[in-house]
């Protein structure tokens, strides 16, 4: 089976490591071998939190710089931070919706310009998917669905060999009851703004 090597970034309390379980699940559920490894910055604190998610026949869940199919970013800066992981064969999918980090907050950095970010990605990547998850994550009726908004992206792409059926059971599974209608429904909006990109 092809191997494909996903890297998930966000920061803390965006819900990258749920995510993570839900696309695991889902391959559990999709009979498709898996493994994950997640790096835990100072996430109660808004760090990063990274995701390496392979899936396929692999032996291991390290992936090297350059060597990432698809970067999924929760958070604009965090993506470009990432960037390395990528290059000209790599499908990014990115949440435009800054969450600026304490430094801009104190004064003591700024925040880089959206276009001038899509711009540079662009460049180093085969393509950009950037999509405004927190409106579409609202609209589904809970600004923490971002995640939801984003898998629903990164599958409709089909990089993945997973099924959007799957992930939905995974959902079901793998997320609280009382969030399921909202999640379920996040991930359609994803899904379909991707589907519309095209």
């Amino acid at each position: 089976m092809k191997t494909t090597r996903l890297i998930i970034v966000a920061v803390g309390g965006q819900g990258n490591l749920l995510a993570s379980k839900v696309l695991g699940e889902a391959a559990l559920i999709s009979d498709i071998p898996v493994r994950m490894s997640e790096i835990h910055g100072m996430a109660q604190r808004g760090g990063v939190v990274e995701s390496s998610m392979v899936f396929g026949d692999a032996e291991s869940t390290i992936i090297s710089n350059g060597d990432a199919d698809v970067l999924l970013g929760f958070e604009p800066s965090e993506t470009l931070r990432a960037l390395n992981k990528c290059s000209l064969k790599t499908v990014v999918i990115t949440n435009l919706s800054p969450l600026p980090p304490f430094t801009v907050a104190t004064g003591q950095g700024v925040y880089p310009d959206i276009d001038q970010l899509k711009d540079l990605i662009r460049k180093k990547t085969k393509q950009l998917i950037a999509v405004n998850a927190v409106d579409l994550a609202k609209m589904a009726g809970n600004t923490m669905a971002v995640n939801m908004v984003l898998l629903g992206a990164l599958i409709q792409t089909g990089i993945l060999p997973l099924s959007a059926h799957n992930v939905k059971e995974a959902i079901k599974t793998r997320t609280r009851k009382d969030f399921v209608k909202t999640n379920l429904k996040a991930f359609d909006f994803g899904f379909g703004a991707v589907e519309n990109m095209r």
